[in-house]
């Protein structure tokens, strides 16, 4: 199974030493800026960086070239800093340009004219680059030395970018030692320190959760982040980060052998990796292509994919890449015959397979996580110690005052339980207002809650119909008291039901019920709720005509199937739920119309025998990205 991560994505996840891909430069105005002696020496040096950047992936060679005449000018003007900084992009190139040993010299060069103490965030990105160096000769040892080590500085310095990139590396090793659950901790912790804004970055943190799910057998779980990183690559505009998101749902359709759909993500892959001349993005996507046709029963077609694919992962050192690709010619070469091509790619794969999984690597990895771990434990231990003297120290001085002080500490002790119980009381009030009570009391107990697989829920979407145009009507104040009044109810009717009120989205409302814990109702009570829903619009609509003023009109949609339930945030915790279902659920309440319960056939089919409810069938409705569905209106009786 191929699992694919582009490497300017890896090496921008930590520090500041690269930004994102700039937009093409022109390089004959900057070699002009650099060369002019009468401009300022940052100006000079400025113009050779953004040169650089710029033929970074597009062409090492050229790339190198200009980090010549950089670290050449650097050293002319004595700049420590610029020659640190012109060898640190050097040491890149030479890592885009697959001579690994070339690129380790560069950068510890990089970081003998850096230091630890004169620029740490230099320094710890250059760390990262040697990580991934050392990632991609199968050094799993060596690469996550070097990643927990630039973990340490960036927590020394509180560089939340850093610390974030850094757990992210660590977790990809894991992953490779087939480690699942501590990648997945290492991961989460890096969404953690991601910043709001960083949609790319949270989008490959999603993209490797969903393949370590996927090789977890969890495959719910794997849908739902698969759909999580293609959106937020979406949204960030990152065209590597959505042909990654392609790539690996071919590769999730391959394990399942349904080859027209991974040839369909595979040629979108590669539509998005060849506007950024991602060359090793796309010897992924060939080799995709090449096991697809071997299950279509075309070995040859197999072979010629294949061996693009080959040539590509040699030219970048791609060690993983040759790997793989070599097991596939070894069975494509066999399927036609060709016997001694076949050996020479089985002898190829498994001497490679071989130094990739080596046991060495194993017992590096755990052998420097322990290190780390057993060093933060034993700054734990310093402090609690030093907490425990200073209580024994106070308490000394305690026993010597006289007892009316000692009443006066009694008196104050009560007083603090007092507050302490009521503030208690209140944050678990507070706590209720936002969780299921079962969930609540597991994060009081276990400070967490484990994400769960519910298989049957009934999820319900309301929206108000020409939303827009209906508050341009409004003003502000009048438009969020009407909001207020009607979400108002709508929480009194889900409570009353049996619900859970899931979110708000702008105008949308978001309830589900058969969670957390699961029941045989909740068909029912989403539709009862619903309709009590219809009649209090109903109610407000009237009244809104008899004063002129503008309403709204509103649909429901409801469908059932299974979900991930589970909480989201740290410091404002949501209990939200996931999965293709909630995406149905939201198809069949936009197909629907104003003052209509629509329900899927799913629903139907659990309800069509409740004799409180009345049917409507309304065919096959054509839907966004879900086809032709089978749709019903619901009505009492």
């Amino acid at each position: 199974m191929l699992r694919y991560l582009s490497i300017l994505s890896v090496l921008l996840l930590t520090c500041s030493g690269l930004k994102a891909q700039p937009p093409p430069v022109n390089t004959d105005s900057l070699l002009k800026i650099s060369n002019n002696d009468r401009l300022p020496d940052s100006i000079r040096l400025g113009s050779l960086e953004l040169i650089v950047s710029d033929w970074m992936m597009r062409d090492p060679d050229s790339c190198l070239h200009y980090t010549r005449i950089f670290a050449s000018l650097a050293t002319r003007l004595k700049s420590e800093e610029h020659l640190a900084t012109a060898l640190y992009l050097q040491g890149v190139s030479y890592y885009f340009k697959g001579e690994l040993s070339e690129a380790i010299h560069s950068l510890n060069k990089s970081l003998e004219h850096r230091g630890e103490h004169g620029d740490p965030i230099g320094t710890a990105a250059a760390l990262n680059v040697i990580g991934a160096v050392y990632m991609k000769q199968g050094n799993h040892a060596k690469a996550i030395d070097h990643y927990v080590r630039c973990l340490k500085l960036s927590e020394r310095i509180e560089d939340s970018r850093g610390i974030a990139g850094s757990h992210f590396n660590i977790g990809r090793i894991y992953t490779h030692q087939k480690d699942y659950e501590k990648a997945l901790t290492h991961f989460k912790t890096s969404l953690l320190y991601k910043d709001s804004s960083d949609l790319a970055g949270k989008a490959n943190v999603y993209q490797i959760m969903a393949t370590t799910y996927v090789d977890m057998k969890r495959d719910l779980l794997a849908q739902v982040y698969f759909q999580k990183s293609l959106a937020f690559g979406k949204a960030a505009g990152d065209i590597t980060g959505v042909g990654i998101s392609y790539s690996n749902m071919a590769s999730y359709y391959l394990d399942r052998e349904n080859p027209d759909t991974v040839i369909l993500y595979a040629q979108k892959s590669i539509a998005q990796f060849e506007q950024v001349d991602d060359w090793l993005g796309i010897a992924y996507a060939y080799a995709t292509l090449a096991q697809a046709n071997k299950l279509k029963g075309q070995p040859r077609k197999a072979i010629e994919w294949a061996e693009k694919a080959m040539d590509i992962a040699r030219q970048f050192n791609e060690t993983k890449l040759v790997q793989e690709t070599a097991r596939i010619l070894s069975d494509n070469y066999r399927s036609i015959g060709q016997l001694d091509k076949a050996l020479e790619m089985y002898d190829l794969n498994i001497t490679l397979k071989d130094s990739i999984q080596s046991e060495e690597n194993q017992r590096g990895v755990l052998r420097q996580e322990y290190a780390y771990q057993y060093e933060k434990e034993a700054l734990s231990d310093s402090l609690q110690f030093a907490k425990k003297e200073a209580v024994l120290t106070e308490q000394t001085e305690k026993q010597r005052l006289g007892l009316g002080a000692a009443a006066i500490v009694l008196l104050l002790i009560i007083l603090l339980a007092s507050s302490i119980y009521k503030g208690k009381k209140r944050s678990d009030e507070l706590l209720l207002n936002i969780l299921p009570e079962q969930v609540a009391e597991e994060l009081k107990q276990h400070g967490q809650a484990e994400a769960r697989l519910i298989n049957e829920v009934t999820v319900l979407f309301t929206d108000f119909k020409d939303f827009t145009a209906v508050s341009e009507k409004m003003t502000p104040k009048e438009l969020v008291h009407d909001l207020h009044e009607c979400f108002t109810a709508f929480d009194h009717i889900i409570q009353k039901h049996g619900l859970e009120k899931i979110k708000t989205i702008g105008d949308a409302y978001m309830a589900a019920g058969g969670l957390p814990t699961p029941n045989q109702t909740h068909p029912r009570d989403a539709v009862s709720a619903a309709l009590d829903i219809i009649d209090f619009i109903e109610g407000i609509k009237v009244r809104k005509i008899a004063d002129g003023k503008p309403y709204f009109d509103i649909r429901i949609g409801i469908h059932t199937g299974p979900v991930v339930a589970g909480i989201v945030g740290v410091k404002k915790f949501s209990y939200d739920i996931w999965g293709d279902t909630v995406n149905t659920a939201s198809r069949i309440e936009s197909s629907g119309s104003a003052g209509q319960v629509n329900i899927s056939q799913t629903t139907y089919e659990l309800l069509q025998d409740d004799p409180q409810f009345a049917f409507e069938s309304r065919g096959m409705i054509e839907t966004k990205g879900k086809g032709a569905m089978e749709m019903y209106f619901v009505a009492k009786i």
